[in-house]
């Protein structure tokens, strides 16, 4: 889902920033009480990592290769802004009318003046980007995370983000695609976004590689915190802070 790989990038940078040695602690390596799935989680985690390593890093790499920086940025700048209904909804869910605000003038100047999103007009312009699904709206509302999962292929999730993946699909401006049409727009789309995504995400997971002893307690550590994050469109909080 599109969240794993995002929520990675963000926690990532912030915790290997401050943890330069390795990314776990002696206690991040013992079972985790809100891992109720542990065993499972970690076998889909390690077939996740094969086929990774087999299919999605080689395409990645071969995407950075043969694609020039600008076309890749306008792809990522396209499929971000194709997803701002979904963040324009969620925002509005959540009562953030000043966000819904401004995901409607970004959509707006990168649609027209972006030649339909492939520019990115509006960061310059004053107006940033953010992020917001419904697994974060579900959180706002109060509805708790665990347990801890690993999806086959989507990887790190809940729940609860399961369930906002599902209905953020349903609020793709995609589905007002033709009857017809839809399947190959979906496929399409979905397959560019992946691809995109690992691509976005390539030095920040090949250092989580090389410096965590235990990979998988590591991306369980920092999905979470990213998550919590989130919900809290930012704000920092004690409890969440990783320790050093």
């Amino acid at each position: 889902m599109r969240t794993s790989w995002a929520a990675l990038t963000i926690a990532l940078g912030l915790v290997l920033a401050g943890c330069a040695s390795t990314s776990t602690t002696n206690s991040q390596l013992q079972t985790d009480p809100d891992d109720p799935l542990e065993g499972w989680n970690r076998q889909v985690f390690d077939m996740n990592q094969r086929f990774d390593e087999a299919i999605m890093k080689p395409t990645a790499e071969a995407y950075i290769a043969v694609v020039p920086e600008p076309a890749r940025k306008g792809v990522h700048n396209f499929l971000t802004n194709l997803n701002s209904p979904v963040v324009f909804a969620n925002d509005l869910l959540q009562g953030e009318v000043g966000l819904a605000g401004e995901t409607v003038g970004r959509f707006g100047l990168n649609t027209t003046i972006g030649l339909g999103g492939l520019v990115d007009v509006a960061t310059p312009a004053g107006i940033p980007g953010h992020s917001s699904d419904f697994g974060q709206t579900l959180g706002v509302w109060g509805v708790g995370e665990d347990p801890y999962l690993v999806l086959p292929l989507l990887g790190p999730s809940n729940p609860r983000d399961l369930a906002g993946y599902v209905a953020d699909q349903a609020m793709s401006p995609l589905n007002y695609v033709g009857i017809r049409d839809y399947t190959y727009w979906s496929i399409g789309a979905g397959a560019v976004n992946i691809v995109d995504e690992r691509a976005q995400n390539m030095d920040t997971l090949n250092q989580l590689e090389q410096t965590s002893l235990d990979p998988y307690a590591s991306m369980r550590s920092l999905y979470r915190q990213y998550r919590r994050s989130h919900i809290r469109h930012g704000k920092s909080s004690v409890k969440d802070l990783p320790s050093m």
